[in-house]
């Protein structure tokens, strides 16, 4: 009901649009990848040729943000342009830790999307798209209204059973009712893309006009743990291990190296279709790095920045993002400026000419899009996380307002203050030294998570969700 109605209220708008004005959109989402993993970003282990040349394609963000430092709530605000509070979707799907030397226990929450939220695909097939899903969901509930296939996207491939071995999982195609199982042939990056190749390949024949533009969302499950490359991609990796001291793990890189192969192919084809000049190209990541031991040694490191996945601190929630879009944006260019990726729904409407009123979560980054160096003000980011993460954090909250930054504990209510531009390491509380600053900060946050009626964690003493 809810795509029938967005098509009879946008369909005269989605006819007046030219071809050239309604891009293709592919949007990349890697899993559990920190800014330092790419050679892009600095990092001289990992071999990232392909995704290095789509960041001089564009622009590359040095300062984006996912929307939650796990998975699922950063994934749903990326679908919605909603923040994850708003949702009340704030944890992983799975995610029930609780810790009996803490004073509170995490909140209670929506464990998927609803079906009732409106989603990106939803908004793009009422403009003509067609739109095709591949990978790792990780935001349904029970049924098939909060699958993929119910969510607006028309060709949808979702990882099911085993979504952490990459030899030994199933594929749901388009149902519940059908499933490929895979026993340890196809690696399971190179199927991800394998499906993507055959929906722009699918999309090239119903758009030789070019008149019906398509919407990828391709989630590749690396590199998430458990850290299985493909044998054939170690052997380089652990011929240079010791000439970094150790630093980097050879396992994990060769992972890194398969999702760029498979940026790679997608580009070719692109190109083979004479798409690639009107396709708009997004590359992120769902959260930071993780940075410690899960199911096997320590993947990755977030750089100079602290901490990572789960962390309300920078290395839990800055991510890569890269932006291409030939002729339309300008190549080889660097923004500091940040945003959220709830901001990409926005982004995608402005960018069609449409309407990017009712999102007060989210903003466009369409005129950064358009000139990089153009002024341009966020305004403040916010991160609500009240749970214990799998990765050793424990229940918070944070925001940004231009150069500042409070991250608060919800066990201690005390905030921490870090000026981010100054020193993006968070490497020294500044509360005590700019005391007004930190209050300031710490009551918009109070505000914020008020005006919202953020799911709170609850006290153990009384039973109730602690004051925001």
């Amino acid at each position: 009901m809810k795509t029938i109605l967005l098509l009879l209220c946008t369909a005269a708008i989605a006819l007046a649009q030219t071809p050239v004005s309604r891009p293709n959109i592919v949007f990349i989402l890697v899993d559990d990848m920190a800014q330092a993993d790419l050679g892009c970003y600095g990092n001289p282990y990992n071999q990232t040729p392909n995704i290095d040349k789509l960041a001089k394609s564009g622009i590359r963000f040095t300062q984006a943000y996912a929307a939650c430092p796990v998975c699922s709530p950063s994934r749903a605000s990326i679908m919605t342009g909603k923040h994850p509070a708003r949702l009340k979707f704030t944890n992983f799907q799975g995610g029930e830790r609780k810790d009996s030397t803490s004073p509170i226990d995490p909140a209670n929450w929506i464990k998927f999307l609803p079906a009732s939220e409106t989603t990106m695909p939803e908004r793009l097939k009422a403009l003509g798209y067609q739109t095709g899903f591949v990978g790792k969901w990780h935001l349904g509930g029970p049924g098939d209204e909060t699958a993929p296939w119910g969510q607006g996207f028309d060709y949808a491939r979702m990882i099911g059973k085993n979504g952490l071995d990459y030899y030994n999982y199933g594929i749901f195609e388009g149902s519940y009712k059908k499933t490929v199982v895979d026993s340890g042939r196809n690696y399971l990056t190179d199927k991800l893309t394998d499906y993507a190749l055959d929906f722009i390949q699918s999309a090239a024949k119903k758009q030789p006009d070019r008149v019906q533009p398509f919407y990828l969302y391709l989630c590749y499950s690396a590199p998430h743990v458990l850290i299985i490359p493909r044998g054939d991609k170690v052997a380089k990796y652990l011929w240079k291990y010791e000439q970094f001291g150790g630093k980097y793990n050879p396992y994990y890189a060769a992972m890194i190296e398969s999702v760029d192969e498979g940026v790679g192919r997608i580009r070719a084809l692109l190109e083979a279709q004479g798409m690639d000049k009107n396709t708009l190209i997004v590359f992120t990541s769902d959260n930071g790095g993780l940075g410690i031991p899960e199911l096997g040694p320590i993947p990755t490191q977030a750089g100079r920045l602290r901490k990572w996945k789960g962390f309300t601190y920078e290395g839990g929630t800055r991510v890569p993002a890269l932006i291409s879009w030939p002729n339309q944006i300008k190549p080889d260019q660097t923004t500091s400026q940040y945003f959220t990726n709830s901001d990409y729904t926005p982004t995608f409407l402005e960018a069609l000419g449409q309407s990017t009123d009712g999102f007060p979560d989210a903003k466009s980054i369409f005129p950064l899009l358009k000139n990089p160096a153009a002024p341009f003000d966020r305004g403040p980011i916010y991160w609500h996380y009240p749970h214990f993460s799998n990765q050793t954090s424990r229940p918070a909250a944070a925001i940004r307002q231009g150069d500042w930054k409070v991250v608060r504990s919800y066990e201690t209510d005390q905030p921490e203050l870090y000026n981010i531009r100054e020193a993006e390491t968070e490497p020294q509380d500044l509360s005590k030294k700019y005391p007004q600053k930190a209050k300031e900060l710490n009551q918009q946050l109070t505000n914020w998570l008020t005006a919202l009626d953020a799911n709170m964690p609850i006290s153990k003493a009384t039973g109730k969700p602690i004051a925001r």
